[in-house]
């Protein structure tokens, strides 16, 4: 799964601390925190029909990241909805866009890693990009990555850090193995998520995903969730590994950039029957009457 250039993002107008800038004149100081040591937390943002999904949970999701950081000056969310607004306003989007919000702890008056150097506020970035989901419907194919995610006290998942070399290592697992992404183990050999999404395993008729801890509280994740509540779905969270995948019914994961994705491979071990189920079709389903339904209204 390689993503391809989208020629109607040719000039897109991104948004760094309030100016609006054409792509190629966009620039991030070499001070910034983002760029020294990765120092920033994000979120991914869906806009369906003049609506941005789940747009409260993400923000308040970034704001406790934010916090978990000890970031100062972060702006209030107000402000953050209203550049959204004007971000997609520049780029004429109200729908099939992906937003990537960045918060960096802002610059800093000289190299160094001591946030006491940071002295001039947070750095706000809004990447909008006109981008469907990314993923495939046929089903994705995985392999299981030999790095680990690190526990909460090595790094706390719940912080939604931009720091994705971890995640970045994985992928490149899977993209020299011929795969679309890897399954990642955390020390204790049990599931985390993916490279970039959250995971779910079938096995007659009931759901299981990982629980959270270490990998972030996913908000599509969530929704998943919910939706199962709703239809009246068994579904727990609990310890899985590998082995729960190689005998599971269906695999899907849950993520922003690709809402509800079928897997039907695993290690070079199909799953299930080798296409995607039919309960990862019909949550599927259901997310899309959600988010075809609900959201905040950002482009009239």
């Amino acid at each position: 799964m390689l993503q391809k250039f989208n020629p109607k993002n040719r000039d897109l107008v991104v948004n760094i601390n309030g100016q609006l800038v054409h792509r190629d004149d966009a620039g991030v100081s070499p001070f910034d925190s983002a760029v020294q040591g990765g120092d920033a937390v994000w979120e991914g943002l869906r806009l369906y029909h003049g609506r941005i999904f789940k747009l409260h949970e993400h923000l308040d999701r970034l704001q406790r990241s934010a916090r978990g950081l000890s970031f100062v000056d972060v702006p209030p969310r107000e402000k953050v909805i209203e550049e959204l607004k004007r971000t997609l306003l520049a780029n004429n989007m109200r729908d099939g866009a992906h937003i990537r919000l960045t918060l960096s702890r802002g610059v800093k008056i000289t190299s160094g890693m001591d946030p006491r150097l940071n002295q001039s506020g947070s750095t706000l970035i809004i990447l909008a990009e006109h981008k469907p989901p990314v993923y495939s419907k046929d089903g994705l194919k995985l392999i299981t990555a030999s790095v680990r995610r690190p526990p909460p006290e090595v790094l706390d998942a719940r912080i939604h850090h931009a720091n994705l070399l971890n995640s970045i290592l994985a992928k490149i697992e899977a993209s020299n193995a011929g795969a679309d992404d890897a399954l990642m183990l955390d020390t204790n050999g049990f599931i985390a998520e993916t490279n970039a999404t959250n995971v779910f395993i079938v096995r007659k008729g009931d759901l299981a995903t990982s629980r959270t801890v270490a990998c972030p509280e996913g908000i599509t994740r969530a929704t998943a969730i919910e939706i199962c509540a709703a239809e009246k779905i068994r579904c727990i969270e609990t310890d899985l590994s590998p082995v729960d995948v190689y005998s599971a019914d269906e695999m899907f994961c849950t993520g922003t950039m690709g809402e509800l994705a079928g897997v039907i491979q695993l290690d070079n071990r199909l799953i299930g029957d080798g296409k995607v189920g039919p309960m990862t079709k019909r949550l599927s389903e259901l997310y899309a009457q959600r988010t075809a339904t609900e959201g905040v209204e950002v482009v009239l």
